[in-house]
């Protein structure tokens, strides 16, 4: 059964940085696009970043480029979200996501799996 646990989210304030991981288990992904997205209370899920299987090929969401690196080891099937310079408009809950195909996407449909979810919260 393929499960994906996400982990690093938290309290932190403007300005600040976390680091988020999303380590998948049950089968191996280096063949899959893995992605995080996010979701504010009263709004609909968001592409936040992408990341082909390979990790040639990323795409970002414009209100976090440049902010936001995401990566990946395929070797401990894990992805990362390395979010700085954190704003109050990031607060959301952070979703990790892996699709069966290997190119990236940007819409939630579009992916096969997720986790469920890690709490970032940025105070002003």
């Amino acid at each position: 059964q393929v499960q994906l646990v996400e982990s690093g989210g938290g309290l932190v304030q403007a300005g600040g940085s976390l680091r988020l991981s999303c380590a998948a288990s049950g089968r191996t992904f280096s063949s899959s696009a893995m992605g995080w997205f996010r979701q504010a209370p009263g709004q609909e899920r968001d592409f936040v970043a992408a990341i082909n299987w390979s990790g040639g090929v990323i795409d970002y969401a414009d209100s976090v480029k440049g902010r936001v690196t995401i990566s990946r080891d395929n070797a401990k099937n894990t992805v990362y979200l390395q979010m700085n310079t954190l704003k109050p408009e990031d607060t959301a809950v952070y979703y990790c996501a892996v699709r069966n195909g290997r190119l990236v996407r940007t819409t939630p449909s579009d992916y096969d799996y997720w986790g469920q979810g890690t709490q970032v919260t940025v105070s002003s």
